[in-house]
């Protein structure tokens, strides 16, 4: 039983409106829970005792007061629900959740679920993602890692055709949040290229645009909790039908009698129009980082169960201009993937000769002061680790400090997109002490590396005196063990080497050199130019560009030295 329990490896979707929780094992990956494994995200109290699930689900409408559903959209928040005498925070309540399907795969398997990974929206930050770990712990899960939603829909349709090329758009959109996610397939690689989302979008506000319709158009603004919950089912029962009929109607029943709710496909699409347009910069901003027209895109994939709404799958047919794919139940590939890669992380014997890469869904950078006129304004982000950066990866950034004599430089990181820091996330800080009477021509040389388990390293050395400062942010690593630890420490220090300082760019731009003392004229500009543009991509320490281009210039050269060389 031992040796079975090894190669079982277990992922799950823990999503706003349902979650699941799957298994890898033989070979490949399958839905715990039978017939019905979708298992609703919804606490509810009964009887002075917290039930989850379905039963939780049947409580929603008839005691709204008592329920409570999708929760997922506070983690990471200080917002609290109130179920009976208890207060719990979206973390407890998602824990309870997490608890329930651990309990159901132990029931099924007869084997005990620690390790596990999570999927969350891709555009979840850091403090999100610390609530989600916080949930798992909770539950007496061991979260070995949190893989974006996007990603592991794109795994479980990748190991469909691995070894295939290509580009793949997977458009994730769920109850709660909405994710986009570009990756490449080739040479039995799978490589996140590019992602972004809304984690505030979802199908459960497109229910909410519809309730609202008809609460303005009826008149209906004097309504309980539960005549507003049962409003809310009613529209939830109005979009589905809309999924597969042109129109579709259902009957509403509040104390003052029978009210009937009608809508057509266009007229639903007018309603939710605001909607509709905030799915569009999101892809958008995808290809842009991806660096890709949407005619490079080979294939668009839908997850999630609202990417069942024609509104939506129009939307994306016209923004990509090719019809989108659903060949897997979009409501089921999410923790198809997760389990997948669960077992892609343990190496499992079916993964081989396959590899996975993901990418940093934000920008990570400090916080600096721009000098205005006479003054220095403090409060600006410098981005170090651009966002859909491949990681795990390493960069380095100098700073100086901002005014003469200054004792000691504050490293405040932060995560996000915003140019000021107040409108990111603070992660941490680290204090690095200046020599006596350091002048504004001081320099530090920051190193930001950042690892797929979450662990974050800032390394700081004073130039002029040596002195280095290091901080760890081991917070969002989940729980590993000191030698794990260790390992992604040392996998990480593999990275600390600045490009510039590499062996085969030495090499590479040592032949540039050589060929331009040797040549004349034209084919002297063309190598300075080559050169240059090669020290650019240098500083930039994108180590995917630097490949690629030095397997060009590699063969540029070649080429040029065949004509002189014989």
């Amino acid at each position: 039983m031992q040796g079975f329990e090894h190669k079982m490896h277990f992922g799950i979707d823990l999503g706003t409106t349902n979650s699941l929780i799957s298994v890898f094992e033989n070979g490949q990956a399958r839905l715990i829970g039978g017939e019905a494994p979708l298992f609703p995200s919804v606490v509810s109290v009964l009887d002075c005792a917290l039930v989850v699930g379905p039963v939780a689900k049947e409580r929603l409408v008839a005691h709204p007061e008592a329920t409570v559903a999708a929760f997922k959209r506070a983690m990471g928040t200080q917002k609290s629900f109130r179920l009976g005498k208890t207060s719990l925070s979206a973390p407890d309540l998602s824990a309870l959740v997490l608890r329930a399907l651990r309990e159901r795969a132990e029931a099924e398997l007869g084997v005990p679920v620690r390790d596990v990974v999570i999927s969350v929206p891709a555009y979840f930050n850091q403090i999100q993602r610390r609530a989600v770990r916080q949930a798992a712990l909770s539950a007496d899960l061991n979260p070995i890692r949190l893989v974006n939603e996007p990603t592991a829909a794109a795994l479980a349709y990748g190991l469909q055709d691995i070894d295939g090329e290509g580009h793949i758009l997977v458009f994730d959109l769920g109850g709660g949040t909405f994710d986009v996610s570009i990756v490449e397939i080739f040479e039995r690689v799978i490589e996140v290229k590019a992602t972004s989302g809304d984690a505030y979008l979802g199908g459960e506000d497109f229910t909410e645009a519809l309730v609202a319709h008809f609460i303005d158009t009826l008149g209906l603004r004097a309504l309980s909790s539960e005549e507003r919950a049962q409003l809310w089912g009613a529209c939830e029962a109005l979009k589905h039908q809309l999924s597969t009929a042109h129109a579709a109607r259902c009957s509403f029943h509040p104390r003052k009698g029978e009210v009937e709710l009608a809508i057509t496909r266009e007229g639903f699409a007018e309603v939710v129009s605001p909607l509709v347009q905030r799915l569009r910069l999101p892809v958008e901003r995808a290809l842009y980082d991806a660096k890709l027209g949407r005619e490079q895109i080979d294939r668009v994939v839908l997850v999630g169960g609202a990417t069942r709404m024609p509104v939506v799958r129009a939307l994306v047919a016209r923004l990509l201009g090719k019809l989108p794919e659903a060949g897997l139940d979009p409501d089921l590939v999410v923790a198809l993937g997760a389990a997948t890669q669960a077992a892609l992380i343990a190496r499992d014997a079916a993964f081989d000769d396959v590899m996975m890469t993901d990418v940093s869904a934000f920008s990570l950078g400090f916080e600096v002061a721009r000098r205005q006129g006479n003054t220095q304004i403090s409060g600006y982000f410098q981005p170090v680790i651009e966002r859909n950066t491949v990681i795990p990866v390493s960069r380095e950034h100098r700073f100086s400090p901002a005014n003469e004599r200054q004792k000691m430089v504050k490293l405040a990181l932060y995560q996000g997109e915003a140019p000021l820091v107040k409108d990111n996330i603070a992660l941490g800080h680290l204090e690095v002490r200046l020599p006596p009477g350091a002048s504004v021509n001081e320099q530090i040389s920051v190193r930001l590396s950042y690892d797929t388990s979450g662990l974050i390293e800032v390394d700081a050395r004073v130039l002029s005196s040596g002195l280095q400062t290091s901080l760890v942010i081991e917070a969002l690593a989940g729980e590993m063990s000191a030698a794990e630890r260790e390992a992604r420490r040392k996998a990480l220090a593999a990275l600390k080497v600045h490009p510039r300082d590499e062996e085969a760019n030495i090499a590479l731009m040592a032949r540039i050199e050589r060929w331009y003392a040797m040549a004349r004229g034209g084919d002297r500009d063309w190598l300075q130019a080559m050169l240059a543009a090669f020290q650019d991509l240098l500083e930039g320490q994108n180590l995917s560009d630097i490949a690629q281009a030095r397997t060009a210039i590699s063969a540029d050269l070649d080429a040029f030295e065949a004509r002189y060389v014989r």
